[in-house]
């Protein structure tokens, strides 16, 4: 049931566009200038924090046990921790998370993104 930081970068590497960001800035995953993956301290034992739809949808994975709370991030989005994070809730959360970010860029940085075609 448990995913990998392997496993995590695998997916965002497939999204059209995105791109890894390593210190001096936050160790995540960027789709134009914005974070939409983002992961803590070396980013090897914990999770991956990710943007939800609104702050609604945050509150109830964390209250269902899927997500925890995202420290120092805003309401809505959540940290999914590796291990009770299935593959395909990491694959189905960053999804998402990459798609609000997507549609939040301004229209000239989101047109020069390559189509996602599983969207």
């Amino acid at each position: 049931m448990a995913v990998t930081r392997a496993q995590i970068d695998a997916i965002c590497a497939a999204l059209p566009g995105a791109t890894p960001a390593h210190p001096p800035e936050l160790t995540s995953w960027k789709l134009g200038s914005k974070m939409f993956a983002c992961f803590a301290g070396d980013g090897v034992k914990d999770g991956v924090s990710v943007k939800c739809r609104d702050i609604e949808t945050a509150a109830m994975l964390i209250e269902t046990g899927a997500a925890m709370r995202a420290p120092y991030f805003h309401g809505s989005w959540v940290r999914l921790p590796y291990s009770v994070t299935s593959l395909e809730e990491a694959h189905h959360r960053i999804a998402v998370s990459c798609d609000i970010i997507r549609a939040s860029l301004p229209k000239a940085q989101r047109s020069a993104l390559p189509p996602r075609k599983d969207a």
